[in-house]
């Protein structure tokens, strides 16, 4: 049993297993060490996922959002590269696709293919803070 099966089964934390799952997703997409990539804090509510995929063109690309998990992947259409005869192939060829569960509250805001490097920019917009009074009934 790991720490974080008892610390989710505790009484006090009802209603948690939509995080528990969530947390099992991510730690499985960090396992995944294909293609690199940078995670980077933009300011207060800006973040970048920038991932490297040179050799990519944008239409061989894929960005998706289904609930909180964003995924990105890439196929390469390799017709008619079968004739070239590499000396050394250190720029990796293969299709990939890599998962992120984001915060509640990130939004995508854009996507852009630049240098070989796909930026995902999340923001996060400001939300007013909202209190709810709870009425009481009497028996």
């Amino acid at each position: 049993m790991t720490t974080r099966t008892i610390l989710f089964d505790s009484p006090f934390l009802l209603g948690f297993d939509h995080t528990r799952a969530l947390i099992d997703r991510a730690a499985k997409a960090a396992a995944e060490s294909y293609p690199p990539y940078n995670v980077e804090q933009r300011g207060e509510a800006a973040v970048r996922i920038s991932l490297a995929v040179a050799g990519f063109a944008p239409e061989e690309l894929a960005i998706t959002l289904e609930g909180r998990q964003l995924t990105i992947a890439g196929k390469r259409d390799d017709a008619g590269k079968g004739e070239q005869a590499f000396l050394h192939r250190g720029i990796a060829a293969r299709g990939f696709v890599r998962s992120f569960v984001l915060a509640d509250g990130l939004e995508v805001a854009e996507a852009r293919l630049e240098h070989g490097l796909l930026h995902v920019d999340l923001i996060r917009p400001a939300q007013e803070r909202q209190i709810r009074r709870i009425p009481i009934t009497t028996g």
